[in-house]
């Protein structure tokens, strides 16, 4: 029996032990699997991750490959502004005006904003500044022998263009209908600017003069549209006086303000008149019956003019003499530009506030509103002259009037007052007059003379 139970018990460790080896086998080849699943999906992983990398760099590549084609074309078209944005016209500027334009309308909407250039902003062609369509550039032929070639720096704001230059044109035109009436721009920048956004060609100083040559112009009066004696007026009567010999007759009419004088106290009729004219509008955009009335409501009116470095800006001065004459207490004059710096934003703020008003108007004093009213006066940037009285805080309101003086029916009553002095002074219509008193003077002798005959045939008879 114990030999028996030793050979069972042997049998039984033997068994034992083989299960537990095989056990352990199949624990380590499981382990193994496992281990091995694990690093099938780390590669599988990093695959993963390898390949998204890629792709997000090739897109990365893709955008900036873009981005660099989007601003190349940008740029391009920035490049043909700034070659058009210049005060000289050449052999090439009608084409590059047009390529200009081309190279704008193949831009999408996000390439438009990234125009920048040394002059070029995606505001030269994208601003809408009106319809073009409702001016006349006026560089019509069959001119005839007398001509009133009306002279303005120009404007590329298309509604101002149409009612403020326009407007002047207009009256001219149905005040002297025997005349015809034409345009030229000092401004060849301006005259680009038209040209290549709204196909609208514009003389300038040379091509108006050599148009009236052409057609055979006799008598010709140049009226400008200039609010003063300064630099612009200077360089336009440069450029007259070099066509003196092609006209029988030629004269330059006064600009709005009439002559300067010699310091500030010197004012005259013409000054008078606009001051009157700019006042009047102004309270009747602003709701009051008079400059009085407004006072009393506790509002300023502020005229921004342009300034200049020309000795003519002591006009400036001089509207604000002939304002006080009226007894505006209620009107200042200020400048953009130029000297004296009295006439400077800041300084015409501390008038107002020293004043006691607390409601501001802003309006322009040039003969068209463009970019001086529109940015300068009335923008949004920290600079412009809104900006500056609102951060003042001195005052409850500021508003802005973005009109210019052209379309001011006394205003353009001025201008056919000088026009109508400049054609005095040719003598033309003296010699029409001299011309009927000599027929008539001719008629009457040969009336005369019918009458003696008659009367010798009379006495013959008898």
């Amino acid at each position: 029996m114990k030999r028996k139970s030793m050979l069972a018990l042997l049998l039984a460790v033997s068994m034992t032990c083989s299960m537990t080896a095989a056990t352990g086998a199949v624990a380590f080849a499981s382990d193994d699997t496992a281990t091995e699943e694990s690093a099938d999906d780390a590669e599988a992983t990093d695959a993963a991750e390898a390949t998204d990398a890629a792709e997000a760099e090739d897109a990365s590549d893709d955008t900036a490959e873009a981005s660099d084609d989007d601003q190349k074309a940008a740029d391009e078209v920035a490049a043909l502004i700034d070659k058009i944005y210049v005060q000289e016209r050449n052999d090439t500027t009608d084409e590059d005006c047009k390529a200009a334009k081309e190279a704008w309308d193949k831009l999408t909407d996000a390439q438009k904003e990234l125009v920048e250039g040394e002059e070029a902003s995606p505001e030269y062609f994208g601003r809408d500044t009106g319809d073009a369509s409702k001016d006349d550039p006026r560089n019509q032929d069959e001119i005839g022998e007398n001509e009133i070639l009306v002279v303005s720096f120009g404007t590329s704001f298309n509604d101002s263009r149409a009612e403020d230059i326009k407007g002047i044109e207009d009256a001219l035109a149905e005040a002297y209908p025997d005349w015809s009436v034409r345009r030229a721009f000092t401004a060849q920048i301006i005259i680009n600017h038209v040209e290549a956004r709204d196909d609208e060609a514009i003389d300038n100083m040379q091509q108006a003069l050599d148009r009236a040559v052409d057609n055979g112009v006799k008598n010709l009066v140049v009226q400008p549209t200039h609010l003063m004696h300064g630099a612009e007026y200077d360089e336009m009567v440069d450029a007259v006086n070099e066509y003196k010999d092609k006209f029988e007759s030629i004269a330059i009419a006064e600009p709005m303000l009439g002559e300067v004088g010699d310091d500030a106290t010197v004012i005259n009729d013409d000054k008078k008149a606009v001051a009157q004219a700019i006042t009047d509008a102004a309270c009747q955009e602003a709701g009051f019956d008079d400059m009085q009335a407004a006072a009393d409501a506790g509002t300023a009116f502020v005229f921004m003019g342009h300034g200049t470095s020309h000795t003519a800006n002591v006009t400036y001065d001089q509207m604000q003499t002939q304002m006080e004459d009226l007894g505006f207490t209620n009107a200042f004059i200020g400048t953009v530009e130029g000297e004296p710096e009295d006439t400077a934003c800041e300084e015409v703020i501390a008038k107002v506030k020293d004043a006691g008003f607390k409601n501001v108007v802003l309006r322009p004093l040039m003969v068209v509103a463009g970019d001086h009213a529109n940015n300068d006066m009335a923008g949004d940037d920290e600079d412009s002259w809104k900006s500056q009285f609102e951060a003042s805080g001195a005052f409850d309101s500021v508003d802005c009037q973005i009109e210019g003086l052209g379309r001011i029916e006394a205003v353009e009553d001025l201008f056919v007052e000088h026009t109508k002095a400049a054609i005095d002074s040719l003598g033309t219509s003296d010699d029409a007059e001299a011309t009927d008193d000599a027929e008539a003077t001719d008629d009457a002798a040969a009336d005369d003379t019918a009458t003696d005959d008659a009367a010798e045939e009379t006495t013959d008879a008898e």
